[in-house]
């Protein structure tokens, strides 16, 4: 009851509408409940920006890029020419074609995020082509032009440790400022190849466009027999060990800094491994000890990545088992995705489904290894963000699941 001013008793108060349209249909009893559908699958979360955090290179590296690319460009362009720049740049995309399949074979276990798989190959490609054609014309400039023994001392000194500096900071540089995304040596061997991957590519178009300008077709064969067919994997090899050692410092939880110290071993072993490659080619005979050192050296280092997928193996399998324990798995999902096997048979099945569900399958293999590794870091207490990363992990292998049973 409201009080009327101009009257002396109260009156009934006027509830105004609930709609203002006299057409609008007015509520005349309570809302029927909306029925879920009988199973719904676990909605899928956006990974939280503690999730993210850490697992992207910072803006200021790409604008750095950005820079020394234009710089590049003026560079060959101005040197060898438009049209040798072109063929030189040709005839490079055939070997890193190749080795880039190769680290994806690699790096097929637990992939890592793009944009820096990508900002590795730009880095050889760009920065570390940049920092070390910038030491080669500086000193070109105090000494003059590397005659004699000082150019046996820029191919067997100066090249390897400059260029190997260069390429090797590139791969801190990633193990710093995206250091989530850095879990250990398969990583870090990632990284590396893809670094020295990079720089190969524009080295080969300064030295095919080279081969062209000074020999015609026939000096561009022989160099291309050489750098492209004999050798694509010599920078890969080399800057690989410094990936490999900072990807050992990532295990052991150990800090940008104290990074440093196994960065500069790791560094050293590929400065090593790189003047004996120039060595070899400049003071012995090439061949020779092509096929008695370096074929056997390659061989080594592939079973060094075939051990270290095996302990990825292992581990997947160890911390997935944990996940399977407390029922978000079943033992059977553990050992499918625990092994190289058990993936390709559920890939198999996964095609057999409505529709072609192997998509589906690839998410769920990918987000439930990325899981392990997260539980992995979350566990050895190098992580502060693992425990959001794990939830939206979680919930994302939950729908993954629930969708490919959907009838």
């Amino acid at each position: 009851m409201t009080l009327d001013p101009g009257a002396s008793r109260p009156r009934p108060s006027l509830t105004p509408p609930e709609f203002a349209s006299a057409l609008a249909q007015p509520r005349v009893a309570a809302p029927a409940a909306i029925t879920p559908p009988p199973s719904s699958p676990t909605p899928v979360q956006l990974p939280t920006a503690a999730a993210r955090r850490g697992r992207s290179a910072s803006v200021w590296i790409i604008g750095i890029l950005v820079l020394v690319l234009i710089v590049l460009v003026a560079y060959f362009l101005t040197a060898l020419g438009p049209a040798a720049s072109l063929i030189g740049m040709v005839l490079a995309v055939v070997p890193l074609v190749g080795v880039l399949l190769a680290v994806r074979i690699v790096d097929r276990w637990e992939p890592e995020p793009r944009g820096l798989l990508i900002l590795a190959i730009a880095w050889g490609a760009i920065a570390a082509v940049g920092i070390a054609l910038g030491v080669d014309l500086l000193l070109s400039m105090v000494f003059g032009p590397a005659t004699g023994a000082r150019e046996v001392l820029q191919t067997v000194v100066q090249a390897p440790v400059v260029e190997e500096f260069a390429k090797g900071l590139g791969v801190f540089l990633i193990f710093a400022t995206a250091r989530r995304a850095f879990d250990g040596p398969i990583d870090g061997i990632v990284y590396g190849a893809l670094v020295g991957a990079g720089f190969a590519f524009t080295e080969n178009i300064q030295y095919f466009a080279v081969s062209f300008i000074e020999g015609g077709a026939t000096e561009t064969t022989t160099t291309f027999f050489l750098r492209g067919i004999l050798s694509p994997f010599a920078h890969v090899m080399f800057t690989s060990v410094t990936g490999f050692a900072l990807g050992l410092a990532a295990r052991r939880g150990l800090s940008t800094g104290q990074a440093i110290g196994p960065g500069l071993l790791g560094l050293a072993g590929a400065i090593a491994l790189h003047a004996f490659w120039n060595g070899s080619a400049m003071f012995g005979d090439f061949f020779f000890l092509y096929l008695t050192l370096q074929v056997p050296l390659f061989i080594g280092f592939i079973l060094g990545v075939v051990a270290l997928r095996r302990e990825e193996s292992r581990l997947t399998r160890r911390r997935l088992g944990e996940y399977a324990a407390a029922g978000w798995f079943t033992p059977q999902e553990v050992d499918m995705l625990a092994t190289s096997a058990g993936r390709k048979a559920a890939l198999a099945w996964a095609r057999t489904l409505r529709g072609d569900r192997t998509p589906l399958m690839k998410t769920f293999i990918t987000d439930a290894t990325a899981l392990a590794a997260t539980r992995q870091r979350a566990i050895t207490g190098r992580d502060p963000q693992a425990a959001a990363e794990e939830r939206d992990l979680l919930a994302k292998t939950a729908a993954t699941r629930a969708a490919m049973f959907a009838p």
